[in-house]
């Protein structure tokens, strides 16, 4: 085991995938000379050349449509989008051709890319610069998109990506940039689509991802030490595929479930794990779904107002208190 950081761990499995694939190939701005807005891409213009690390003109939509290209034609490009909020300005080579290409032409063409992008608040960059749009791309069939929450997933998941023959949306937050965790030496590419499990409890389900999977472990833990309440943790890992099996079964074992999620709450992902739960675990529920989610505003730019708006710690608690507390479950 290694302890690292996220940044870390995307950066040394950049290179890892350079090295093992001659046709994996990174592209975006400033990700070469400047070594990457993040640092994550630091170092690899000099070892890989430009030849492989590429970098490109502020043109989004430009970049990404040359990636794709680059796919069909064998190579696997790696795309840094500053934050997923320039994403939209590649959204229709994203969503109308990387995603229908290989169904469109029956299957003749794969497009084996990756689109790295951070998301997330907290970092006081305005409301558009601060968004989790991460649906607009688990909505559309065609895509996977992936969440990891720590250092050791976003490596097996950055790995399955590189490797992976359809398109991938790689959802980085930025609050976890400096997160540490523990990383396996002899670690292999994660499953794409599956969820884990990652503390198990019999009182109450938790279900996050990216952040909002980390704070979801912080509220376990924290309500097992002061209360004494066994409360059970999932962590999504993967927004498409969905891996509803993992969810149903987990609440059907605590038969109570609290949804966590940093985007809006009205049509979010939490709403589809609600309705998941609904149709797979109804009968076993003691008390309604609960989500937490982020106020329905363009998230301010002040910062004890864009506080305010995030999902918290506290508010998870709270949530959890009053599910417990509709069936008299809390001790």
């Amino acid at each position: 085991m290694t302890e690292m950081t996220y940044r870390q761990a995307l950066h040394d499995t950049l290179r890892q995938e350079l090295l093992r694939d001659e046709n994996v190939m990174l592209m975006g701005e400033e990700i070469g000379i400047f070594d990457g807005s993040y640092k994550i891409t630091a170092g690899l213009l000099k070892e890989f050349g430009p030849r492989r690390v590429r970098d490109t003109p502020i043109e989004e939509l430009g970049f990404t449509g040359a990636a794709i290209g680059a796919a069909m034609l064998g190579l696997r490009p790696v795309v840094e989008i500053m934050t997923i909020n320039f994403s939209l300005l590649a959204l229709d080579q994203i969503v109308n051709h990387a995603a229908k290409i290989h169904g469109m032409f029956g299957g003749q063409l794969p497009v084996p890319m990756v689109i790295r992008t951070p998301g997330g608040g907290g970092q006081q960059l305005g409301a558009s610069h601060s968004q989790n749009i991460e649906l607009y791309y688990a909505f559309v069939p065609g895509m996977k998109v992936v969440a990891p929450s720590t250092p050791a997933d976003a490596k097996a998941l950055l790995m399955a990506s590189i490797r992976d023959d359809d398109p991938v949306l790689f959802l980085e937050n930025l609050a976890l940039y400096n997160t540490k965790g523990e990383v396996p030496d002899d670690i292999e590419p994660a499953e794409i689509g599956k969820a884990k499990v990652t503390r198990e409890g019999k009182d109450l389900t938790l279900i996050g991802y990216s952040r909002m999977a980390l704070v979801a472990q912080q509220v376990a833990d924290k309500l097992a030490e002061t209360e004494g309440l066994d409360i059970e943790v999932v962590d999504l890992r993967s927004l498409r595929p969905l891996d509803r099996d993992t969810v149903v079964e987990s609440v059907k074992k605590t038969n109570a479930a609290v949804v966590l999620e940093d985007d809006w709450l009205t049509y979010g992902i939490g709403a589809e794990i609600a309705a998941s739960i609904s149709d797979g675990a109804f009968d076993y529920l003691d008390a309604p779904v609960r989500r937490v989610a982020m106020a329905e505003v363009p998230l301010p730019y002040a910062k004890p107002l864009e506080t305010a708006a995030l999902p918290s710690f506290d508010d998870v608690v709270n949530a959890v208190h009053e599910t417990l507390d509709a069936v008299g479950r809390r001790r």
